[in-house]
């Protein structure tokens, strides 16, 4: 079993929400399919043996600190696609709300739709955003149901998963507090641990 990794004093962080139970270290993905922009299945499993994978869960192209980090993520992706990494960035957006996401940032890596977030689910990070915090994001014009184009009212915890060509995730973080985000450094120096920890 791959040990869990630490770097630079971060080690994986787990949320205590209710409901959420991020996959671990050393746990296989799941046998889950997201959509490409055109609506198509995407076959994560199918992908990870292709290559490594970094697999980036945000909470749509109306969150500001999700755009944030998908520019980060923007100056990450050459060196880890040095180091054998493909990025895949999945929100419950529509694939015609990640197609405003992908024009708008001009990401030069792969973004996903999860609009029914049974991928989010599979992955032990999707939970309900209860009535209060409904009207706080209509207080700000944001409507999570235009933008999924369902009524489910879910969304992810901001997460993290590095997962090798065994799809076995090597490094994982996961935290409730939407502001707090991976940086492009650690994620970098998390995935140069992980190759060289495995396959």
């Amino acid at each position: 079993m791959k040990a869990v990794l630490f770097f630079a004093g971060l080690a994986a962080s787990i949320t205590v929400m209710a409901g959420v139970k991020p996959l671990q270290v050393g746990e296989q993905i799941p046998a889950t399919k997201p959509a490409t922009l055109e609506g198509k299945a995407f076959d994560l499993m199918a992908a990870a043996q292709e290559q490594r994978l970094a697999i980036i869960f945000y909470r749509g192209g109306w969150c500001p600190y999700c755009n944030t980090h998908l520019g980060h993520l923007q100056e990450a992706d050459a060196e880890l696609r040095e180091l054998g990494y493909r990025i895949l960035a999945i929100s419950p957006d529509s694939p015609a709300k990640v197609r405003e996401s992908l024009d708008k940032g001009r990401m030069t890596y792969t973004l996903l739709s999860d609009s029914s977030m049974e991928t989010a689910k599979a992955f032990g990070i999707a939970f309900e955003v209860e009535q209060p915090m409904l009207d706080k994001l209509a207080s700000y014009n944001i409507d999570i149901e235009a933008a999924s184009g369902k009524t489910h009212h879910l969304l992810p915890v901001p997460s993290v998963f590095l997962v090798g060509t065994d799809g076995v995730i090597d490094f994982v973080h996961s935290d409730e507090n939407y502001t707090v985000r991976l940086t492009a450094e650690a994620l970098l120096a998390a995935a140069n641990a992980a190759v060289q920890s495995g396959p």
